[in-house]
């Protein structure tokens, strides 16, 4: 089922989905809420890539689509039933409605549950200050989309906050399983270690400042033809540890001591990195040490962390969006906007009869 709404408001929205879903006699059941800032260029790929993790957790889909038009308004299309996994509202913003994302996506937020906020490209300097990221319990960007990746993680390690994950991060679990796995059968003290990929190879450099933050050694970066990281070896005093993987699939598994082994280590795609992110909601300080020790290999320091921002009330949102247009109180263009984004009604309820407070 799909339910087009033009020239709407967050309160038709809602009560639309809450009709439709009363129609269709289903259930919630949906853990979280996804929340996607979604480019016209590349929203077939993300869409699908969202609808992949859906399917593993289910959750309430939102993209944010923000549209090159000048007039005031807000469509959205609403995606239930067989056709999707859970839910899927896709809202699409215009003229002065694009500076005031928050305001629309705050009321389709499902209650009580985690909220992710997901930018497949071209994400804030700080994720966390972002008005959508302090929607958001976890909030994760790809610095791989951008034209410079390793200046880009920089960026997000001077800017980490609590709730901060990067796909590049997501891309080094395999490797990372594999050499926790060899420490634990071959436990030797590690005198130094080595990473090999291309120069310009976030996923790279961010192993090396992991390795040298866990094991405290030093860790040396060394270039290759790729594709990815094409070895990682570690120096013990019995020998090396050397996972080696020339082909982007399959890797060469080598401990002192035991036969030589191959082992899957393929390049996972885009859905199957967003599908294992979501599997983790919580802050991860293991990762937060890895961008920290990633600024001091670049002789940098990573700033101070600011408290943590607690979401803004939905009614100090309402009093200050029309304001953030500069729209004088009263004026035509006020009114536009204000009919554009609706009237800021709490959060959808995942199911009429959640809770007693819950009503649309």
């Amino acid at each position: 089922m799909i339910i087009t709404l033009t020239h709407t408001d967050t309160s038709e929205i809602a009560n639309a989905l809450l009709k439709a879903r009363s129609r269709l006699g289903s259930a919630s059941g949906l853990v979280l809420t996804l929340v996607v800032a979604a480019e016209q260029r590349s929203y077939a790929k993300v869409y699908a890539a969202a609808q992949t993790a859906a399917r593993e957790h289910p959750c309430r889909l939102v993209l944010v689509v923000k549209t090159s038009g000048k007039t005031d308004r807000l469509d959205a299309d609403i995606h239930l039933a067989e056709d999707v996994p859970g839910e899927v509202i896709v809202l699409r913003l215009s003229g002065e409605v694009r500076e005031h994302a928050d305001s629309v996506v705050l009321p389709m937020l499902l209650p009580d549950s985690p909220v992710v906020m997901w930018w497949p490209t071209n994400p804030p300097e700080s994720p966390g200050d972002d008005v959508l990221g302090q929607l958001a319990d976890r909030r994760i960007t790809d610095s791989a989309n951008s034209a410079d990746p390793i200046k880009a993680l920089e960026v997000r390690a001077m800017h980490h906050s609590a709730g901060d994950t990067d796909l590049t991060w997501t891309r080094l679990t395999l490797w990372r399983a594999l050499l926790t796995a060899a420490l634990d059968q071959y436990p030797m003290r590690v005198l130094s270690a080595t990473v090999v990929g291309p120069r310009n190879n976030a996923p790279a450099d961010l192993m090396a400042a992991w390795l040298e933050s866990r094991l405290k050694v030093r860790v040396t970066r060394k270039p290759s033809s790729g594709p990815g990281i094409t070895s990682v070896v570690l120096e013990t005093p019995g020998g090396d540890i050397v996972i080696a993987r020339e082909d982007g699939k399959t890797a060469s598994y080598a401990i002192p001591g035991q036969p030589r082994r191959t082992v899957a280590l393929k390049r996972r795609d885009i859905n199957e990195l967003l599908t294992e992110e979501l599997r983790r909601l919580d802050a991860d300080d293991v990762y937060a040490a890895a961008l920290a020790t990633l600024l001091t290999r670049e002789g940098r320091s990573m700033p101070k962390p600011e408290p943590v921002r607690k979401r803004r009330e939905a009614g100090a949102i309402a009093a200050a969006r029309v304001a953030k247009t500069g729209a004088r109180a009263g004026s035509r263009k006020a009114a536009r906007v204000a009919e554009a984004l609706g009237r800021q009604d709490p959060p959808m309820h995942a199911h009429p009869h959640t809770h007693a407070a819950e009503t649309a």
